[in-house]
């Protein structure tokens, strides 16, 4: 069982947050601290940087309310969590933070190269590497399976 728990949550799917939040209810010691983070990048759009969609407060705002609502909807009455919302380099800010709370485990859901969140497969392998503390990935759900037609390799 772990004291402190650190999940990073993509905001923009509620089924990857209620799939983490349930494993780590199962590793989490009955008293133990849960973390949640959400990093967002707060760069600009492509040749544009000087024009953002929104502010940074806002999409800080708007992220902190999309944990909040995951937690009322999925974390049992008898347990809390404690939000965090950051923006810049996604696997550079996991790290920094898993290190800042003296977080015991640090969990995430691998997304490979699809997705919309920052959470590749290179942020993946930099949270692992550079962790302070172990790292658990939860393989994504949405699991890419032979083309139609396609045999399926054995290795």
């Amino acid at each position: 069982m772990y004291r402190k728990l650190l999940i990073a949550i993509d905001p923009d799917d509620d089924g990857e947050g209620k799939r983490a939040l349930a494993a780590a209810m199962d590793l989490l010691d009955e008293d133990g601290e849960l973390h949640l983070a959400s990093v967002y990048s707060p760069g600009g759009g492509g040749f544009f940087p000087h024009v953002t969609e929104e502010a940074p407060e806002e999409k800080e705002a708007e992220v902190r309310e999309v944990l909040d609502l995951l937690v009322r909807k999925y974390l049992p009455l008898n347990r809390s969590a404690n939000l965090h919302v950051v923006a810049g380099n996604a696997g550079e800010k996991l790290v920094g933070l898993a290190g800042q709370l003296c977080a015991d485990l640090l969990m995430l859901v691998s997304r490979g190269s699809t997705g919309h969140w920052p959470m590749r497969r290179a942020t993946v392998e930099h949270v692992s590497v550079n962790a302070p503390c172990p790292v658990l990935v939860l393989p994504s759900l949405e699991k890419s399976g032979p083309e139609p037609g396609e045999k399926e390799s054995v290795d």
